[in-house]
């Protein structure tokens, strides 16, 4: 949730920004609702006031000749009319705050000054371009008939099962699959100095919200029944974001704080009708392992840099060429501030194809969550800064891998670092 300090300090410029991520401010709406705000909290005071004053009635009463029963009965009167007041305003101020809350929910977070300008994403600036996409002497095949021979990657089981957009992977493509999980999450824990978790693959609304996924983005999750109020996560960011909530960090030296989580991942994908429907890029489960900082805000930028480069780590050891790209405004996420994608080159399509997606959130999230740290300098709470990204997408890995690992025979060489988890082979699908 953005400032809302910063909003009623300067609308317009809060709206300037705001438009940069194509998003339009009602100027008009939150100083109405800045106004019935203001009002009931003037009234209320006045009330108060008043109350205060109406319980020394009785005593200037019995001084100014009125009977003591008498003046009992004035004031409770005027007591009495006084309260109903302050609980009609009450009432009212609940719905005022209320309203307010809620439009101030809708409200996508501030880029940075640094984020390009743009509506979309041809206006996305190259930043970095690494290795030389393989040039093939044979026909290249792309994921869905390299993972066909056995029915290694089984997408009529999926659908048999479950509907579209799912898979059943078997044998050594599975095997393939688990490898990749446990080498970033090796990767990640022992090089990069993150802290493994393991969470719940089931939320609550608070969560959500705290995330900024709720209420914006409810059509893209899958809740669950009716009445439990629990939803499948969308991506580990937001259990592992979330264990900040409602929370002080009080040692500022435990700060930054670095977290790795496996998990899948459920989404909807509404809105995304007839886009990828082919293979395993767009399913509605996938998995992937999440790396979430949280940090002071002095150490936010520089975060994010560092978070990125670790999920760049592991194309490079995978020697998958990609390239790395920043997001302009109007390509930016709800709640980031700034992101920084990777596209990995697949040549099944004969174009990179996003893989990983790294934002700093800034503290946006953490005012939603209320996750803060206490600043030594001042011994008083601070918001924490929070940012996260795919370290990586393991299913758009292992489609990287097949596609720009094949032979000409339909077999896949293994890449070398992988191979301390699949047994030590060299190659999978081989006829």
């Amino acid at each position: 949730m953005i400032d809302a300090k910063a909003l009623r300090q300067d609308a317009e410029d809060v709206a300037r920004a705001l438009a940069r991520k194509r998003f339009t401010l009602d100027i008009a709406q939150y100083r109405a609702l800045e106004e019935r705000r203001k009002g009931c909290d003037v009234e209320s005071q006045g009330l108060q006031a008043a109350r205060n004053q109406a319980s020394k009635r009785i005593g200037e009463l019995v001084r100014e000749g009125v009977p003591v029963d008498e003046a009992k009965a004035r004031a409770g009167q005027e007591m009495a009319e006084i309260n109903s007041a302050l609980e009609r305003v009450r009432e009212e101020a609940e719905v005022i705050h209320a309203e307010l809350d809620a439009f101030l929910a809708a409200i996508p977070n501030l880029p940075d000054a640094d984020v390009p300008e743009g509506t979309s994403e041809e206006h996305n600036v190259e930043v970095l371009r690494w290795g030389t996409p393989r040039v093939f002497d044979f026909p290249v095949r792309d994921h869905v008939d390299l993972g066909a021979r056995g029915a290694a990657m089984d997408f009529d089981a999926g659908a048999r099962l479950t509907g579209s957009r799912f898979v059943v992977l078997r044998g050594e493509i599975a095997r393939l699959h688990r490898a990749l999980i446990q080498f970033m999450l090796d990767l990640h824990t022992a090089e990069h100095g993150y802290e493994e978790l393991n969470v719940p693959y089931m939320v609550n609304a608070d969560a959500l919200f705290g995330t900024g996924q709720l209420p914006k983005f409810a059509e893209d999750l899958f809740r669950l029944g009716i009445d439990e109020g629990y939803y499948l996560i969308p991506t580990a960011e937001v259990p592992v974001t979330n264990l900040a909530r409602d929370a002080i960090v009080e040692d500022a030296a435990a700060l930054p704080r670095r977290m790795v989580c496996h998990t899948p991942c459920f989404r909807s994908e509404a809105g995304s009708y007839g886009k990828d429907q082919r293979g395993m890029i767009r399913q509605h489960q996938f998995e992937k392992v999440e790396l979430v900082q949280l940090v002071r805000p002095d150490q936010s930028a520089a975060a994010l840099e560092e978070l990125t480069g670790h999920a760049e780590a592991v194309l490079r050891r995978l020697e998958l060429p990609y390239r790395k790209i920043v997001l302009c405004g109007g390509d930016m996420g709800f709640a980031a501030r700034k992101t920084y994608d990777l596209e990995v080159w697949l040549p099944g399509q004969h174009k990179y194809r996003e893989i990983s997606s790294c934002s700093n959130m800034g503290d946006f999230q953490a005012r939603r969550m209320l996750a803060r740290w206490r600043n030594p300098e001042t011994g008083k709470p601070e918001l924490l800064h929070t940012l996260n990204g795919s370290g990586l997408a393991v299913g758009r890995t292992l489609v990287a891998i097949l596609e720009n690992y094949q032979n000409a025979d339909g077999s896949v060489t293994v890449p070398a670092v992988l191979r301390p988890w699949m047994n030590g082979a060299t190659s999978i699908l081989n006829a």
